[in-house]
């Protein structure tokens, strides 16, 4: 879970529209998504099998709602809950024991802004009055989200959450003492067009890294780049001495095999040709001609045997034209001294080139037509070096002026968030803090050029610090809570607090209390707490409660009335309900409010 998670203190991705979407449906989804409008109230709280809960609904109210229990009874199911409703993952084994599915639904109150958005994107009737986001969790771990009973992506549940909700988890104090969590708050203070600044920083970043990985991939082969070229040449001045085509090798393999079977051929075209018209004796067309005389004779008595008559004439003819192109093709047998030495010559250098390059004259040509590109991308291999050095030189100063900018915006802000912080931390029993940003340069990383780095002095006349060296538990969860107030200051969302006063007690407690009613002026606040000094506070108060009687054991969630918060503070205390003294102490907490 990130420290801030709220679409007013931090940068948000595009939206993803449906297509026909015009500009001023995306300018408004993308307005949604940075918290620009009047957020919406959460009015109720439902929750089914999540959990210890077997069902849970809670009726919140605008200002400080407060939800207090034992440890351990089921308090932060809750808060889990509500990072659901913001798109958070679910983790495993959440459904409850003997339910198919866990279900959790927040109704929050329905700004225009958000509705006119919503409804140009289709993703809301024009006719509904309340917004209603909801989450359903299988046992298998996969889940559905809707948006008013419409089936939507979990992404999309997370866009429209983002704006209606600020959630800090538990123990996320902690993660001030990050330096990426300090620069994370700082740019979120810059504003909306610092964080598009830093937008175009991060893309040009990962363009110089990505320029930087091609020069050295260019660099390492051109170390090898003249051993290839060379062979290259060798190989393709080979192939092209040759000039190898498969047409060429059919025709060079019909004459081998035709020169090497030459007196077979010819013995056996001379020896049909005499068996048709020998030199000496009668042969096949003698034979015919003695048989042709006998039919003219009988020539035009009847029509059928004139037909059989001229097929006999055709036969002879086609007989002399045999013996004749039989003697012809005898003839041309002789071949010339030494042809097929030249021809087994050629095929054999052939062959060879075919074993180099895939076994055949397509492959060999195949081969070739490639090597001429790669020739001609190693030819260019140097261009194409200084083109990639001039591209990486000015995308580097490219991002160098962008990260100029980032540094002078988080400078000049600089002052001004450590001021407002430090105007909250006097009201946070901190009236003698001293708290600095300091902004210091460095190589280019991820986010910018920039180290920050929150210094903070708890007492008088003590040097600042930095805050992960010097702040207490009790320290960084008040100074988060200022920056939490500062970064949510002009915002209308949700603000909900799991266990914000983690580390404190007493007047320091009290404090911490009455900042954040006045957060909750305006506005909804939903605390997590253990500390009754806060829980007196509230303008409506939960209590958590856990029957282990049953199994699995039953977490309830109550909304007390007025009769019962002197015994849940008296709970909270550490004192018996018949302690006087302590319900002494809660009625004064409760007067005080």
């Amino acid at each position: 879970m990130t420290l801030v998670h709220s679409a007013g203190v931090g940068a948000q991705a595009a939206p993803r529209l449906g297509p026909g979407v015009c500009r001023r449906c995306t300018r408004r989804v993308q307005s949604i998504r940075r918290g620009r409008y009047n957020a919406g109230v959460l009015s109720q709280l439902h929750v089914e099998n999540l959990l210890l809960i077997e069902r849970a609904s809670l009726d919140l109210t605008p200002g400080l709602n407060v939800l207090t229990g034992e440890t351990g009874a089921g308090k932060t199911v809750l808060a889990h809950a509500l990072d659901l409703l913001l798109g958070g993952r679910a983790r495993s084994g959440i459904v409850r024991p003997g339910a198919s599915e866990a279900y959790v639904e927040g109704v929050f109150d329905l700004p225009a802004e958000l509705k006119e958005a919503l409804v140009a994107v289709e993703q809301l009737s024009p006719d509904a009055e309340e917004l209603v986001l909801a989450r359903r969790v299988r046992e298998d771990g996969r889940t559905r989200a809707s948006l008013n009973g419409r089936s939507c992506a979990v992404s999309d549940l997370r866009d429209v959450a983002a704006g209606l909700i600020a959630f800090y988890g538990q123990h996320e104090h902690r993660k001030l003492t990050l330096a990426s969590a300090q620069l994370e708050l700082l740019d979120a203070a810059c504003g909306p067009e610092h964080l598009a600044l830093r937008a175009t920083y991060v893309a040009l970043h990962d363009r110089v890294r990505g320029l930087e990985a091609s020069l050295d991939g260019l660099r390492e082969r051109a170390g090898a780049r003249d051993r290839e070229l060379d062979l290259l040449e060798f190989e393709l001045a080979e192939i092209e001495e040759l000039q190898p085509s498969e047409a060429e090798e059919a025709q060079l393999r019909a004459s081998r095999d035709r020169l090497r079977n030459v007196e077979a051929l010819r013995g056996g075209a001379w020896g049909a040709a005499e068996a048709l018209t020998p030199e000496e004796g009668m042969g096949v067309t003698g034979l015919l001609a003695v048989g042709a005389g006998g039919l003219d004779d009988a020539a035009g008595v009847d029509v059928e045997l004139d037909a059989l008559t001229a097929r006999w004439q055709t036969l002879a003819i086609e007989a002399q034209d045999l013996a004749h192109e039989l003697r012809a093709y005898a003839e041309t047998l002789e071949g010339s001294p030494g042809e097929l030495d030249g021809i087994e010559e050629r095929l054999a250098a052939l062959d060879r080139l075919a074993r180099k390059h895939g076994g055949s004259i397509a492959a060999v040509l195949a081969y070739a037509e490639e090597g001429r590109v790669r020739r001609d991308e190693l030819a260019g291999a140097e261009v194409a070096l200084e083109a990639a050095q001039t591209q990486l030189a000015s995308a580097i100063e490219e991002r160098g002026e962008v990260a100029q900018r980032l540094r002078a915006g988080r400078i000049a802000h600089a002052p001004r968030l450590a001021a407002a912080v430090r105007e909250r931390l006097t009201r946070l029993a901190m009236e003698a803090a001293v708290f600095e940003i300091d902004v210091q340069e460095r190589e280019p990383a991820a986010l910018g050029a920039d180290t920050v780095e929150f210094l903070i002095a708890s007492n008088p006349g003590v040097p600042a610090g930095p805050l992960r060296e010097i702040a207490s538990g009790g320290e960084l969860s008040r100074v988060m809570l200022a920056l939490m107030g500062v970064a949510n200051d002009g915002s209308g969302a949700t603000l909900v607090f799991d266990e914000v006063d983690a580390g404190i007690g007493g007047q320091t407690a009290r404090a911490v209390g009455e900042q954040l009613r006045d957060l909750a002026v305006g506005r909804q606040v939903v605390c997590i707490t253990h500390l009754p000094q806060i829980a007196s506070l509230a303008a409506r108060h939960f209590s958590i409660e856990k029957d282990t009687s049953t199994s699995p054991a039953r977490t309830t969630v109550r909304t007390l009335g007025a009769k019962d918060l002197v015994p849940e503070l008296v709970r909270m205390l550490g004192a018996e309900s018949d302690d006087v003294a302590a319900r002494r102490h809660a009625k004064e907490l409760l007067k005080a409010a």
